[in-house]
């Protein structure tokens, strides 16, 4: 059974979003005349897009799935979920806040940004995320994050957020 490892219960992920909407809000604020937006990595990422867009002044907000831009899609399943994309904006010459919930390997970030390059050319992309784990197999850091905390090989980051959970909390599980 795996062993199950509270990192921060609903309160203390209230104040790592505060956080990182600082940091957003702060590391965006030069931007001149371009539009801002912000979109979610599906399925965590997209809970968490919301949450910082309703505190950050923005033009749009938007959601990317990215089932078929994985490189593991054959590790996933023979009948992987696909689940829509909804960028209902220009993405052309916007500055973009990516916003996943966890960062480890940067593959996810990865499929982010292809499937945000097949609808235009941004300005430029930046990364936020409530965990950084450590674990990078690809060349790709956040610009904003709200905690670091290395875990290792065998452990797995879980964040928890409402509506899509029960609850909000960040546990760390060791398979």
């Amino acid at each position: 059974m795996p062993k199950t490892t509270p990192i921060a219960d609903a309160q203390r992920v209230a104040e790592l979003i505060d956080q990182l909407v600082e940091q957003v809000a702060a590391g965006v604020a030069e931007r001149g005349d371009s539009p801002l937006a912000i979109v979610g990595i599906r399925r965590r990422g997209d809970v968490l897009a919301r949450r910082l867009a309703e505190r950050i002044d923005h033009d749009h907000t938007g959601l990317v799935d990215i089932t078929l831009y994985r490189d593991d899609l054959s590790e996933i399943g023979p009948q992987p979920t696909v689940r829509t994309t909804e960028i209902g904006f220009g993405v052309d010459g916007a500055t973009i806040v990516l916003v996943d919930d966890v960062l480890m390997t940067g593959r996810s970030v990865r499929a982010a940004l292809q499937t945000l390059i097949d609808y235009g050319r941004p300005r430029c992309v930046k990364l936020a995320v409530l965990v950084d784990r450590g674990g990078r197999e690809l060349p790709i850091a956040p610009d904003f994050v709200a905690l670091t905390n290395a875990a290792a090989p065998d452990e797995h980051v879980k964040v928890r957020l409402t509506p899509t959970d029960d609850k909000d909390a960040i546990v760390w599980i060791k398979r």
